[in-house]
C-alpha cells in the first residue's frame, strides 16, 4: 500500500462544529485565510470590500462575482449578505482539507469520506480518535496545534457575526 506523504508538516486542527468532527489544515494557509476573512468582514463599503487583497481565497465581493455598476463603491457592505456566504459556498468547507494534508493510511484508520451534494467529498475525522491520531502524526514529524476558533473561522462559522 502506498502511503500519501504530503509536503505540509505544520498543521492546525480543531473541532469543526458544522460537521461535529475534527478538521486538519495547513497552518500557514489557515492563518492567511483567516486574515483575509477578517479583512473582508471588516469592510464597511463595497469599495473597501473589492479592495481586499486575497492570495489564499477568492474574493466573493470581487468583480468576478458582482458588477461594480450594481454596487457603488460607497454602498454599505455586509458580508453576511453575499450570495456565496448565504449559500454556504465561501469559504470552502474546512473538513475537505484533511484529504490533502493527512497521510492516506491515517485517513482510512481515523476518518470516513463523506459525499455532499454541493461541495463533494470531505473527511469526517472522529472526535474520539483525537489523541491517537495526533500522537501518530507527531511521531511522523508533523507539528500540530489545536485551535478550534481558527478552524471554525476558516470554515465560515460566525463570519460577520
Amino acid at each position: 500500500m502506498t502511503t500519501h506523504q504530503p509536503t505540509t508538516r505544520r498543521l492546525v486542527y480543531g473541532h469543526a462544529t458544522n460537521h461535529d468532527c475534527l478538521a486538519f489544515v495547513d497552518a500557514d494557509a489557515a492563518t492567511g485565510e483567516a486574515a483575509e476573512i477578517r479583512a473582508l468582514a471588516g469592510a464597511r463599503t463595497w469599495g473597501e470590500a473589492r479592495q481586499v487583497q486575497m492570495t489564499h481565497l477568492e474574493n466573493p465581493a470581487g468583480p468576478d462575482c458582482y458588477e461594480e455598476d450594481d454596487y457603488a463603491d460607497d454602498k454599505p457592505f455586509d458580508i453576511t449578505e453575499l450570495g456565496a456566504i448565504v449559500d454556504g459556498y465561501w469559504p470552502k468547507m474546512v473538513t475537505v482539507r484533511a484529504l490533502d494534508v493527512l497521510p492516506r493510511d491515517l485517513q482510512d484508520r481515523y476518518g470516513e469520506v463523506v459525499l455532499t451534494v454541493h461541495e463533494g467529498e470531505y473527511l469526517q475525522v472522529r472526535l474520539d480518535g483525537e489523541a491517537e491520531l495526533v500522537a501518530e502524526l507527531r511521531g511522523r514529524g508533523y507539528e500540530l496545534a489545536r485551535d478550534d476558533e481558527l478552524i471554525n473561522l476558516v470554515d465560515g462559522v460566525g463570519i460577520g457575526g
